[in-house]
């Protein structure tokens, strides 16, 4: 029996513990705490470094010039419908980030129990990050406010804090929100980018019926503005890889017979190229300006900045197919599909250096819906971890056949200003 096997009941429960006790991001505090309780029944006296609050990381160090990460998400998201949500939160995890860290731990516990980590071409970091989903905002906002954080992704604060500055390579993995009906893992899928742009729109109020010659209409330059946007989708450049999607947001407290003055609206803009994103942003503050000196209102705007694109490095990929080549227990491998639209703030980390995203079935349901659920548990809890370790260590003694990079963390900082954060 493999260590693997061995410790797939340990797993299971902690898997269990971790479903039913789903945090919001930035307040894993019991995530974290079960995870440092299993570090230190795998290994008792080992360094567990804090970032964050409840970030965790921990370095097995092989004496090697180069270090791999291994990443592992501890917050779910808000779905309260969820069967497992948490009803005074709100939050579940309906997004499988609870696998993600018994994978990382099966990972640690072969590695210490077998003395593994003299097989490896590297230095091994197991990062544990807080704070992935985009969400919880209005609470995320506040804490900016007060100079607790600084970003809203866990891991863009965890690289404004050094934590990956002495890391060179990492590996993430990520769960497949679609039914497979054999086992599936998936490669060389890019994540898109985002950012959020907030607009505020301003008129004159006025009494509908008596003087409406005297307002202008805050909802109608919204209304022209959402036009504007519309008709610019006929002159985007690679329009696949290019989405937003301009609503209104707050609430209105107009009455029905009063000219508005003041609509807010919010749209996403979700990417691939970098400039190309910027160049759109500026356009469509120019849009919302337009629209509003066309009908005698005015407007101010607000960027919150997201996340940047996974570029999925190719030559790392090559290295977990030839793995997944001489494998006999994961049936199906998705090598094609290139790009999704969707975004995670393991694009950032990759804009630092080779960083790759491996996907996992073993689910059914909607991914960040209600119904989503491990189905798999085998596969996720027991094969697959030892998957992902035989491609770590793959890599790791493959690592002349990588394109190597590494911006610092300066660069880093200086490409969010670019999109819009605060410096």
């Amino acid at each position: 029996m493999s260590s693997f096997q061995e410790y797939y009941p340990r797993m299971r429960e902690l898997a269990d513990y971790l479903l039913n006790n789903p945090e919001l991001g930035y307040k894993e505090y019991k995530t974290s705490e079960a995870i440092e309780e299993a570090i230190h029944e795998i290994t008792p006296m080992v360094k567990v470094e804090h970032f964050c609050n409840t970030g965790i990381k921990v370095v097995f160090n092989n004496h090697q010039t180069k270090t791999i990460g291994i990443i592992a998400e501890l917050d779910s998201l808000y779905q309260p419908g969820h069967r497992n949500a948490d009803s005074e939160t709100g939050a579940a995890q309906a997004c499988g980030h609870y696998t993600q860290v018994t994978i990382a731990l099966a990972i640690m516990n072969e590695l210490v129990k077998n003395k593994r980590i003299g097989d490896f071409g590297a230095n091994l970091a197991f990062i544990f990050t807080p704070a992935e989903e985009f969400v919880d905002l209005e609470w995320r906002k506040k804490q900016k406010a007060e100079g607790k954080i600084t970003y809203f992704g866990g891991k863009q604060e965890a690289i404004k804090l050094g934590v990956f500055d002495d890391v060179d390579y990492c590996v993430s993995v990520h769960a497949i929100g679609e039914d497979f009906e054999r086992r599936t893992i998936e490669i060389n899928c890019d994540l898109a980018g985002f950012n959020f742009q907030y607009f505020d729109f301003f008129g004159k109020a006025s009494h509908a019926a008596f003087a409406p010659e005297e307002g202008v209409n805050a909802q109608s330059i919204a209304t022209l503005f959402t036009t504007a946007l519309a008709f610019k989708r006929q002159q985007l450049k690679n329009p696949n890889q290019i989405r937003f999607n301009p609503v209104m947001i707050g609430d209105n407290t107009e009455s029905i017979n009063v000219i508005p003055d003041h609509v807010s609206m919010g749209t996403d803009i979700r990417y691939f190229d970098v400039e190309y994103a910027q160049q759109l942003m500026k356009q469509f503050n120019q849009a919302a300006e337009g629209c509003s000196l066309a009908l005698g209102g005015n407007f101010k705007s607000e960027t919150q900045v997201g996340y940047l694109p996974l570029r999925s490095n190719r030559d790392m990929n090559a290295l977990v197919k030839n793995v997944f080549l001489r494998n006999d227990k994961i049936s199906e491998l998705i090598e094609n599909r290139g790009y999704t639209m969707a975004a995670g703030d393991i694009g950032d980390v990759s804009y630092l250096m080779p960083t790759i995203q491996i996907g996992y079935g073993g689910w059914n349901g909607t991914i960040h819906g209600s119904d989503f659920k491990l189905v798999d548990l085998i596969f996720v809890l027991d094969i697959f971890p030892e998957f992902v370790f035989n491609s770590i260590l793959e890599i790791s003694n493959n690592l002349n056949k990588i394109r190597f990079y590494h911006r610092t963390r300066q660069e880093y900082l200086e490409q969010l200003n670019k999109m819009g954060a605060e410096k």
